[in-house]
């Protein structure tokens, strides 16, 4: 739809909205966008292949920044993915690794293990990637088919506290501003569709966007930080539509 990094930041906001679709986290859609044209503002719309120039786009972390540093340009550097992170934590120290942000050990494991030619690196980094999402998988790794199962301090060790996790929250969807944004949005994107022109003249009354949920409150609540993450405008006459530029 969008080959490269101008023609996105071209794109009308509305539509990048409606391609998203239901994927989640919609504004991450708007800051693809910004992404995009801050590339092209600040290095000619070619993606970086520096990876604190990647650091400074909008959205872009240390895992994106370092995927794209090694797979996209075949430089040196760790890609702390979960996956890695996993195989290295079993592999080498034993423990099984519970997720959530890379710690010190992880970025050190990482790093000490990556090969010190740049081809060998990008290769290790796809290997153990893969390795860590078919075989030595989070709570039923297949040890017996694992290439490096000798050499593992984890299998030895009896895989202590196999499939443990950081406990957090179990968040429940049901019911929260979460659902009812997704239903608004939903349902601004199939008027779009519909219309074959995303945004263009097409509006929603207040008074539809509140027969999507019981709450009228709740979907006034939505509909306004909606608009404040710039997923939507309200007109002067309380009717939404997705964003027009």
């Amino acid at each position: 739809m969008w080959p490269d990094p101008e023609a996105l930041a071209a794109a009308p906001v509305a539509d990048v909205i409606t391609a998203w679709g239901r994927l989640g986290y919609p504004r991450r859609a708007i800051r693809l966008r910004e992404c995009a044209a801050r590339i092209c503002e600040r290095f000619g719309g070619a993606v970086p292949d520096d990876y604190d120039d990647l650091l400074s786009l909008p959205g872009i972390g240390d895992y994106t920044a370092s995927a794209v540093v090694s797979f996209a340009y075949g430089r040196r550097v760790a890609v702390k993915d979960t996956n890695i992170r996993r195989v290295l934590s079993r592999v080498v120290d034993g423990v099984e690794s519970v997720g959530g942000s890379a710690t010190a050990r992880d970025r050190e494991l990482a790093e000490v293990m990556l090969p010190d030619d740049p081809d060998d690196s990008v290769v290790w980094n796809q290997a153990v990637m893969e390795l860590g999402a078919v075989v030595c998988t989070a709570r039923t790794p297949n040890c017996a088919d694992c290439p490096v199962s000798s050499s593992c301090a984890f299998l030895a060790a009896g895989r202590p506290g196999l499939g443990e996790r950081r406990t957090r929250p179990r968040q429940r969807f049901q019911g929260t501003d979460r659902q009812v944004r997704g239903l608004i949005l939903n349902a601004l994107r199939g008027m779009a569709k519909n219309a074959g022109r995303s945004g263009d003249g097409e509006s929603m009354p207040r008074s539809v966007v509140r027969s999507l949920w019981g709450d009228s409150a709740q979907v006034d609540a939505c509909v306004a930080s909606l608009d404040e993450d710039g997923l939507i405008e309200i007109l002067e006459d309380g009717a939404i539509r997705l964003p027009r530029e």
